[in-house]
């Protein structure tokens, strides 16, 4: 696919992330978990998967026919950023064939030492073409990633730094602005839950919703249930 038709295939649409945690049921060393929870979400009519790690992408662009935005989580303590901090992971996933890069672009200290600026300015440079995804919390992170020339400004990690602590579940008011505020196309992601959440954000102006543990996570959608009739 073109980055055009990447693009365009994922307006107005449900990106399902696919993904699990350690600890989880569903983290396994072996694969085959994710491209199962893929092709349902493709049979369902999803646009496109998230996914962590390159062997779940590969993993995923054999099994089902959408777009992958791809991400590596790995940590690089004492330094907050783990989603594809840095540029072995952008090469690493380029070579698993991931049509779309996240990236954590979120105002705290980096391993690499970069501004985000300065990190896209050189994926771009060794990676001319690649869409990217910036990760973001808060407003001032969304606006600053637009400028640096990401494709796609995601509302991922809101209320997931000391930045955006306490912000709403999900961010309905940060899509808002960011849609009013910058023509780069707003992923909304992080903490909905529902369909009627999801709409609301292509309502105010989300350019697509990525949708993850109410759909792909058992444990936690179980966990909900049993805390809710505890």
């Amino acid at each position: 696919m073109t980055n055009s038709s990447v693009l365009d295939s994922l307006r107005g649409g449900l990106v399902v992330s696919c993904q699990a945690l350690p600890g989880e049921p569903l983290f396994v060393d072996h694969g085959g978990v994710m491209p199962l929870l893929a092709t349902a979400a493709a049979q369902a009519g999803a646009v496109a998967i998230r996914s962590n790690s390159t062997r779940d992408v590969r993993e995923i662009k054999a099994a089902v026919r959408l777009p992958v935005i791809g991400l590596i989580k790995k940590q690089y303590p004492p330094f907050e950023p783990f989603i594809t901090a840095t540029m072995a992971e952008v090469d690493a996933l380029v070579a698993a064939g991931a049509d779309i890069v996240a990236l954590d672009l979120t105002h705290r200290d980096r391993v690499d030492g970069l501004s985000p600026a300065e990190f896209i300015a050189q994926i771009r440079a060794e990676h001319k073409g690649l869409v990217l995804m910036a990760d973001i919390a808060t407003l001032d992170e969304g606006l600053a990633a637009a400028e640096a020339g990401v494709d796609f400004v995601g509302t991922t990690l809101s209320g997931y730094t000391p930045q955006s602590t306490g912000s709403p579940a999900p961010n309905f008011g940060l899509v808002e602005q960011l849609a009013s505020r910058t023509d780069v196309p707003i992923i909304a992601e992080g903490r909905i839950r529902t369909p009627e959440q999801a709409r609301q954000m292509i309502d105010l102006g989300a350019f697509c919703v990525v949708v993850g543990g109410a759909i792909t996570r058992p444990l936690e959608i179980a966990a909900e249930f049993v805390d809710a009739l505890a």
